[in-house]
């Protein structure tokens, strides 16, 4: 068997796995476990972010960092899934500002710092890049109204959002690997190719179209023309958001951000690309489609 044989079944071994899990959480409609698998891959996400920079060398106030995910994560779902997006603005503006407040009182109490400024903006920028992009998952779930038995709704249009972009992933990965000749941006990740962004796009695509017929009744928000932009414009996010983890390892000059998933690498490869595509989501669900 080939290297890049058993890699990609390493890679969909993996990737099989964390689809059971959240398939079994989304048609359970279990709103704690649901968060709960989105809550400990944003905080592992965020942990091998730290990680990998204090491995080369950087200081960054990790503990910190993680209880300030922690108090976005938990706080957002508890105002969230009570008040709506729609009233929970006072909170998401409230964040960035304890972000800042505590960051800066943790450097007061460190010591002496040959670079405070670095650390306290690397430790900021993860909060921001990981934890505060991943929210806009749990955001999702309630931008529809729950049924009559309090059961939300939002859960299929997060498979829907994970389902498209994976599809991205994978399209990228496989024409990438199949016909990739032309570099897409070499001086970020070599392997990047033309024919796989154009694979992911499609991918993308008929994956869009896929997931809504079948169960055009979980995603009625949904027109047709909403399927087509939303498959290109995810498709893409999803490839800006692979090649934004690729400048972050090349930063803190690492392959993989850990060893956790066979074929994969860590929880960040696992989520990089839904970091760009939930925003997107949300604020087309919101703006456009006028839900929440």
């Amino acid at each position: 068997m080939t290297t890049e044989r058993f890699t990609f079944l390493m890679r969909l071994s993996s990737t099989l796995v964390l689809w059971a899990l959240m398939l079994t959480t989304v048609f359970a409609g279990w709103e704690i476990g649901f968060f709960a698998l989105l809550g400990f891959m944003a905080l592992r996400a965020l942990w091998e972010y730290y990680r990998m920079l204090e491995v080369d060398g950087i200081a960054v106030f990790t503990l910190t960092g993680l209880i300030c995910a922690a108090v976005l994560l938990f706080g957002g779902f508890w105002f969230i899934s009570r008040e709506g997006p729609e009233n929970s603005m006072d909170f998401e503006l409230l964040v960035p500002v304890l972000f800042l407040l505590t960051v800066f009182t943790r450097q007061m109490f460190r010591g002496a710092s040959d670079d405070p400024l670095r650390a306290m903006s690397y430790t900021v920028f993860g909060l921001l890049y990981i934890p505060w992009l991943f929210s806009f998952v749990t955001k999702i779930i309630y931008l529809t109204p729950r049924l009559e038995n309090g059961m939300t709704t939002g859960q299929y249009y997060v498979l829907y959002l994970v389902a498209v972009t994976k599809f991205s992933d994978m399209g990228a990965y496989v024409f990438g690997t199949l016909f990739g000749k032309h570099p897409f941006a070499p001086h970020i990740s070599p392997k990047k190719t033309w024919e796989g962004f154009a694979g992911a796009l499609i991918s993308s695509l008929l994956c869009s179209y896929w997931i809504y017929a079948l169960m055009p009744e979980k995603l009625s928000l949904f027109r047709f023309d909403d399927l087509t932009l939303l498959g290109l414009g995810l498709g893409f996010a999803a490839v800006i958001g692979d090649l934004a983890e690729s400048v972050v390892k090349r930063g803190a000059h690492t392959k993989d951000s850990s060893t956790m998933l066979p074929g994969i690498g860590g929880t960040l490869d696992l989520i990089d690309s839904i970091l760009f595509t939930a925003p997107i989501l949300f604020f087309y669900m919101r703006f456009v489609l006028g839900a929440g």
